[in-house]
C-alpha cells in the first residue's frame, strides 16, 4: 500500500465514508494487503470498491452475457447467462455481507468475478475443453479466472490484467476452501496459473478464504439452485408438481398458497423462487451467527486459520440443498433437450480448439 492507514483515515470527509462500520472479523480496506502492483490511493473509493468497478468495466464481465450456465444462447433470452447469474449473486452477497457486517464491496467484486473463467456453453463447454487440453495439463475454470484478472485482461499501461487486492484474489482462488495442506478437500494439483500467482504474491493457498469470500461462494449456491428451478419451470422441463416433494421446494410452495392464494402460474413461480432464497438467506445468517459465537473470533485471519468454514447452512438445508441439486440433476441437466443442446456443445468446443490449436 502506498498510504498509511492512519493518514487515509483522516483524509476521508467521514468514519463511515467507505460504508458502514465492520465487525472485526470482515476484511477492513484500511488493512488490505495491498495489491501486487503499487497504485496511489483514491480519495473516495476504498480500494475492494475500485475493486468491483474495474471488474464491471472488464471486457471478461462484458463476456459473460455470452455464456450460458445450462441452455445454450439461442434457447431464448427468458433464461439465464452467466452475466445474469453474476448480478444475481451480488445482490444476494451484499444483502448477506451487510447483515454480518462484513464487506459488502468485497462480497460484491468477488461474486461478480467468480464466473470470468467460465467457458462458454455452460458445463458441457468446459468438459470438452478439458478432454482437448488433457495433454497439455487440462482445464481449470477458476485457475482461467485468476489469469484474466492477473493477465489477460489488458488495460492498464503499467501491468497486465486488473491488478486487483490480496483479498479479492485470495477469494477468487480459494472460495470453496484450500487447495493444499490437510484442510484441501483434494489432494489434487494445483493448476500453474495459480501456483505461479501464489509464488509472486502469496495466497495462503492452506487456509480458508476470509468471510467475504465465503459469503460470495455460498450465495452462489443459493442463486444456482433457486434460479435453475426457475429456468427449469418456464422451460416445461418439470413443473411445480414434480418438484412440490422436494424439500425447501415443497415448503416455499406451500407459503405461498397459504399466504396469496390462487394466483397465475408466472407470479407463483416467482413468489416460490423469492420464499426460496429468503429462506435459505435465513439459514445462512443464523447458522453464521452461531459459528461465529462458538468459534470466538476476532480478525479476519482468525477466520481463514479454522479449520472449517465459518459461512455455512445448517445441517438441515445442507440436507435440503442437497435433494434440490439431486432433483435438478435427474429432471434438468439430463434432460433430453438439455442433453441434446449440451452435446452439441461439446462438438463445437472440440472442433473448435482443433482449428485455433
Amino acid at each position: 500500500m502506498s498510504s498509511d492507514p492512519a493518514d487515509l483515515r483522516h483524509s476521508i470527509a467521514a468514519p463511515d465514508h467507505f460504508g458502514p462500520v465492520l465487525a472485526p472479523f470482515a476484511c477492513d480496506p484500511f488493512l488490505t494487503r495491498g495489491r501486487l502492483h503499487t497504485e496511489a490511493e483514491s480519495s473516495y473509493r476504498s480500494c475492494y470498491q475500485r475493486d468491483r468497478d474495474r471488474i464491471i468495466h472488464s471486457s471478461a464481465f462484458r463476456r459473460l452475457k455470452h455464456k450460458t450456465q445450462v441452455f445454450v444462447y439461442h434457447e431464448g433470452d427468458y433464461y439465464r447467462t452467466r452475466l445474469t447469474h453474476s448480478l444475481e449473486v451480488a445482490q444476494i452477497a451484499r444483502t448477506v455481507a451487510r447483515a454480518l457486517n462484513l464487506n459488502e464491496d468485497l462480497a460484491e467484486a468477488l461474486a461478480l468475478a467468480h464466473d470470468f473463467g467460465h467457458t462458454p456453453f455452460g458445463h458441457a463447454g468446459e468438459d470438452a475443453l478439458d478432454a482437448s487440453m488433457t495433454p497439455y495439463g487440462g482445464f481449470d475454470h477458476n485457475a482461467q479466472t485468476l489469469r484474466i484478472l492477473t493477465k489477460l485482461e489488458e488495460r492498464y499501461p503499467k501491468f497486465d490484467g486488473l491488478n486487483l487486492t490480496w483479498e479479492t484474489l485470495e477469494g477468487v482462488v480459494k472460495h470453496n476452501g484450500p487447495l493444499t495442506g490437510d484442510k484441501a478437500e483434494t489432494d489434487r494439483a494445483i493448476p500453474a496459473a495459480i501456483a505461479e500467482y501464489a509464488a509472486q504474491h502469496d495466497l495462503e493457498l492452506d487456509t480458508f478464504a476470509g468471510a467475504e469470500a465465503q459469503v460470495a461462494a455460498i450465495c452462489d449456491d443459493i442463486a444456482y439452485n433457486s434460479h435453475d428451478i426457475d429456468d427449469g419451470l418456464r422451460a416445461g422441463l418439470f413443473d411445480l408438481g414434480n418438484i412440490a416433494d422436494v424439500p425447501l421446494v415443497g415448503p416455499a410452495i406451500s407459503q405461498v398458497l397459504e399466504t396469496h392464494g390462487d394466483i397465475d402460474r408466472p407470479r407463483l413461480i416467482h413468489a416460490v423462487i423469492s420464499q426460496i432464497i429468503g429462506t435459505m438467506v435465513s439459514d445462512v445468517l443464523s447458522e453464521t451467527r452461531r459459528r461465529l459465537a462458538h468459534a470466538h473470533v476476532g480478525t479476519p485471519k482468525e477466520v481463514r486459520s479454522l479449520d472449517h468454514p465459518v459461512v455455512a447452512f445448517s445441517s438441515e438445508i445442507q440436507t435440503a440443498d442437497r435433494a434440490v441439486k439431486v432433483f435438478l440433476l435427474e429432471n434438468m441437466y439430463r434432460h433430453h433437450r438439455v442433453n441434446r443442446m449440451t452435446s452439441k456443445a461439446r462438438r463445437v468446443v472440440s472442433e473448435m480448439f482443433k482449428l485455433l490449436l
